[in-house]
């Protein structure tokens, strides 16, 4: 039988007050207390060595050998995947939080509470369950998989349809062909198809088993089709649809069916965008621990289904046929086409390729565009690069220092500091696993069946030298996606859409600019990443998101 992951409660004099603070977690963890930064360390080193997981250490603000921060530090490089929290004590709490607020800026532990005065402090163990929360969503593998995917190692399609479950908050596990699971997933599809399985083969609650050819074949049979929304070819029309569901969309998906609209949401990829990828984000308003931008993204979701959108989930829309005089536009799918009388283009933008042929040809065995949350595990031991100086590049190196033996972050620029949050740089700036090399290129690299090798090369002096390497993770720039936009939405010179007073002053109407977050097509709007001008940060998205509905509502009175 597995062993329950363990939570260390470290105090001098008040650790049996915390053991029994901690009871109601007796069921899945296991408790241990000590009395000292020594004691917790050698205890954790231990457990390491056993192969028990720490899920978390909770530590009073006064230890009796060590300063708290020095030994949090000590603990992290024992085990760098466990959650830190300082629970101080009422009598201690005001007199030592200038002194230890900080670390919380520079990462060196995640949470920072008084301790419960009483019973039942849930404000206290709603910090706990989320700290816990974060860990067994990141951390230690599901307990219960609702999806089972079937590949040998390195199969760059079963990497991404792990991806894909792992953004829609579907906990999943993967086997080899050849293992029980394997072999009778294997079987059962033979019995459905009669034909030899070709992998992978992914089997799940609501798809049954199936050897899909794509993540969007995955997302459509747990999802649905665009065109079930109207099956007959009745045409029907919704009020509103929106093209993409990163931060954006789902704001605008929110306010849409909450305020009575007709609202359909089709997404390319997985719910959540680019942010849907981040595994912490630190700076969104309202979430003082940090949220996963997989958990922000379902969770915007399940507020938005709840109001009555529906989502379309691995659908690209290919075009779109502007309607005319009030008639709707008409959005293409490979699914099907949707009818709406507005439309929200919130289709954010994607990571550039690097274009190093060697290394693209490594895709999904150990080089990945985005942080790949997924296998983030996978890279235990190994030396790890990052590609990027955005936030979402520091998110992602942060995240991936928890299980590498080594992260560098590449950078052409001299620094972070003019692309990156002071938060993330101060984080990565402490972290004995992380480092940053500034002024260089990946310009090669190599292995056996999967990635063992890159060459870096200097901007400055193109002095190039080779490192090892088990893992690649590309966050390059960002590049628009709207080449499928019909040429009457005007778009800028780099192919992000232009709005309001943007728009070319021939394309205004009888003198007066589309509304700010109008395009050159009336009832069609851009929001988010996608449009010129707007700022690059999820509450920015947000914000566009739900500012745009009342501009739909001032279009729909109009018709």
């Amino acid at each position: 039988m597995p062993q329950h992951p363990a939570i260390i409660l470290v105090s001098a004099t008040r650790a049996d007050f915390l053991l029994d603070e901690f009871g109601r977690y007796v069921r899945d963890y296991e408790l241990f207390a000590v009395t000292s930064a020594a004691e917790a360390e050698s205890l954790a080193q231990r457990l390491v060595e056993e192969r028990q997981p720490v899920a978390l250490f909770v530590t009073e603000a006064r230890l009796p050998d060590a300063p708290v921060l020095v030994a949090l530090q000590r603990w992290r490089v024992v085990v760098p995947t466990a959650r830190r929290m300082v629970a101080a004590h009422w009598d201690d709490f005001l007199a030592e939080a200038d002194a230890l607020r900080p670390g919380l800026v520079t990462g060196k532990y995640d949470a920072f509470l008084l301790m419960p005065r009483g019973q039942r402090d849930e404000e206290f163990h709603t910090a706990v369950c989320e700290l816990l929360s974060d860990w067994g969503s990141t951390v230690a593998a599901p307990e219960v998989a609702t999806a089972e995917v079937v590949a040998d190692p390195g199969n760059a399609l079963a990497v991404g349809i792990r991806e894909f479950f792992a953004r829609m908050g579907i906990p999943s596990a993967t086997y080899l062909p050849d293992s029980e699971i394997g072999r009778s997933a294997a079987d059962e599809l033979r019995a459905k198809t009669g034909e030899e399985p070709t992998y992978p083969v992914v089997r799940s609650l609501r798809g049954g088993v199936i050897a899909p050819t794509s993540v969007r074949e995955v997302a459509a049979i747990l999802y649905g089709r665009p065109d079930s929304i109207d099956p007959e070819g009745a045409n029907t029309i919704v009020d509103l649809c929106i093209v993409g569901a990163g931060p954006a969309g789902l704001a605008a998906a929110v306010y849409g069916a909450s305020e009575g609209l007709t609202t359909v949401a089709v997404e390319a990829e997985a719910i959540g965008g680019q942010a849907g990828t981040s595994s912490m984000i630190r700076n969104y308003l309202g979430f003082p621990r940090g949220v996963s931008g997989m958990r922000l993204a379902q969770r915007a979701r399940s507020q938005a289904i709840r109001f009555g959108t529906r989502f379309f989930t691995g659908w690209e829309v290919a075009g779109l046929t502007p309607g005319s005089d009030g008639a709707p536009h008409v959005l293409h799918t490979d699914g099907g086409d949707l009818h709406a009388r507005t439309v929200v283009l919130a289709t954010g933008v994607t990571y550039r390729k690097l274009g190093v042929e060697p290394i693209e040809e490594l895709i999904g065995r150990g080089v990945h565009y985005g942080s790949a949350m997924s296998v983030a595990r996978e890279m235990e031991g190994a030396d790890v690069v990052v590609v990027g100086g955005g936030n979402s590049a520091g998110q992602a190196a942060l995240h991936l220092a928890r299980f590498a033996r080594s992260v560098t972050i590449v950078v052409r620029r001299e620094g972070l500091e003019a692309t990156m949050s002071s938060y993330l740089i101060k984080e990565i700036s402490y972290h004995h696993r992380m480092n940053v090399r500034p002024f260089t290129d990946v310009v090669d690299g190599g292995g056996s069946d999967r990635l063992e090798w890159l060459t870096l090369r200097d901007r400055r002096d193109r002095t190039e030298d080779t490192v090892p390497a088990g893992g690649l993770f590309l966050l390059l720039g960002a590049e628009p996606h709207s080449t499928w936009l019909p040429g009457a939405i005007a778009r800028d010179e780099r192919g992000y859409i232009v709005t309001g007073r943007d728009v070319p002053a021939e394309s205004w109407t009888d003198g007066v600019p589309p509304p700010s977050l109008g395009t050159t097509v009336a009832g069609v709007f851009a929001v988010g990443d996608i449009r010129a001008g707007s700022m690059k940060r999820v509450a920015a998205a947000s914000g566009e998101g739900s500012s745009v509905v009342p501009l739909v509502h001032e279009y729909l009175g109009g018709l």
